[in-house]
């Protein structure tokens, strides 16, 4: 089949990478894609969020599936515009409706679905500028440091954590004033919960569900998980504290509850779940839904899938999932950020990338990157994710971290701990 992926990140690429190699796709197109993925299918210069004329080229050029990277065109309501439309809903898309992306594009709907369905989530309440008095009183009631989530799509800067009572006034009033536009209207504030995060990922068709492989990012710029937060300077997979009991817990406790509720409440959500998990003493506690997946955690999470991804998704599409199972890799794999001077603050782009041809052993997934003139260039802050398979989590990221050396770039910066808190 002719399938097209939406997106222009490392999430894509390895994405694309996957569906590439399955027997079942003919053609693969991306839209807009990057000079990674044009190595192994077609780039289209189409604005992800004209669903007119994305649904115009799918059309003419027998799209059959849209795998959506990004949250914002599923928020935006992706599903719905071909699934409602007669001459479209023949194309799959793999997402949730608009209602069902609600998990990750209103924190407060997503709270409030936890509660409805006994979900293990931090205690919460939900303010806006009109009781803003009221939530400084919340505030008081609560231990440091302090959580606030603004309510909708951030870019995934609307989280803030901080120990100071009198700070968290002041920043929960920006973030009420205006800081994160329309995103900040409405502001969660959770009782903070102390453990180890990590990720997990879920296939569903609405009724039925495979896990796919679990993972842990690193968000913060500096080693040792200091400074500034970013999109992601890093992960691994599998996380080893998720053993058979804990990923249990978590199956039982919020996969199955979730998959559950959405069918009761009759959300269409066919695609991703991708559940922020909080392991507070062995317990499981879900931090957040996003309803895709991960960046960079689809960087180590894809490579690590045996199984046809294709045949995975069309199972999916035709609510199939039942009688599907998938064929992990045992091994590790890291995924090392190589990102630009100065990110996530103020950074220059247009730098020349060289990478080696001598690389080996490893997965190069393009990021932020252009070619102009010929010439491979810098056009993000994260630019290169490099991904390795190991038999252990040192050995993954001593492959990584040789080859890194292979691929330069004025200013050119990187982690050297990721994993620290896992070895």
């Amino acid at each position: 089949m002719n399938i097209l992926i939406i997106g222009s990140g490392a999430r894509e690429h390895a994405m694309a990478l996957k569906v590439a190699q399955s027997s079942l796709t003919d053609k693969l197109f991306m839209v807009p894609g990057n000079p990674g993925t044009s190595q192994i299918a077609e780039n289209i210069n189409i604005s992800i969020n004209d669903f007119y004329s994305v649904s115009d080229f799918c059309l003419k050029n027998n799209v059959e599936m849209i795998i959506p990277g990004p949250e914002g065109v599923l928020a935006k309501g992706i599903f719905d515009f071909f699934n409602s439309n007669k001459s479209l809903s023949h194309i799959k898309v793999i997402g949730p409706s608009e209602k069902g992306a609600l998990l990750e594009s209103s924190k407060d709907f997503a709270k409030k679905f936890m509660i409805r369905h006994n979900i293990p989530t931090a205690k919460y309440n939900t303010f806006s500028i009109e009781n803003i008095e009221e939530a400084f009183k919340f505030l008081e009631t609560l231990k440091s440091p302090f959580v606030l989530k603004a309510d909708g799509l951030a870019a995934g800067k609307g989280v803030l954590i901080i120990d100071d009572l009198q700070e968290a006034k002041i920043s929960l009033h920006q973030m009420l004033s205006g800081k994160f536009g329309d995103a900040g209207n409405i502001v969660v504030i959770e009782e903070f919960l102390s453990g180890i995060e990590m990720s997990v990922f879920v296939l569903s068709d609405g009724k039925n569900y495979v896990i796919l492989p679990n993972a842990k990012d690193y968000k913060r710029i500096g080693e040792g998980d200091e400074g500034l937060n970013t999109g992601g300077m890093g992960a691994v997979s599998p996380v080893p504290f998720a053993d058979n009991t804990f990923m249990s817990k978590i199956e039982n406790q919020i996969i199955i509850p979730t998959i559950k509720g959405l069918s009761e409440e009759n959300i269409e959500y066919i695609g991703f779940i991708f559940i922020g998990i909080m392991n507070v003493g062995g317990n499981p506690y879900v931090i957040e839904y996003n309803v895709r997946m991960g960046d960079p955690e689809t960087e180590v999470v894809f490579p690590r899938i045996n199984s046809d991804v294709v045949q995975l998704f069309a199972d999916t599409a035709k609510g199939n999932l039942k009688n599907s199972k998938i064929d992990i890799s045992e091994k590790t794999a890291v995924t090392i950020m190589l990102v630009s001077e100065g990110y996530p603050e103020e950074y220059q782009t247009k730098k020349d990338i060289f990478i080696s041809e001598e690389i080996k052993d490893s997965l190069i997934f393009h990021a932020g990157t252009t070619i102009e003139n010929d010439k491979l260039l810098t056009n993000g802050g994260r630019v290169i994710a490099v991904t390795s398979f190991g038999e252990n989590i040192q050995e993954a990221l001593n492959i990584s971290y040789k080859n890194i050396e292979k691929i330069n770039f004025s200013g050119k910066y990187f982690r050297k701990d990721i994993g620290f808190d896992l070895m």
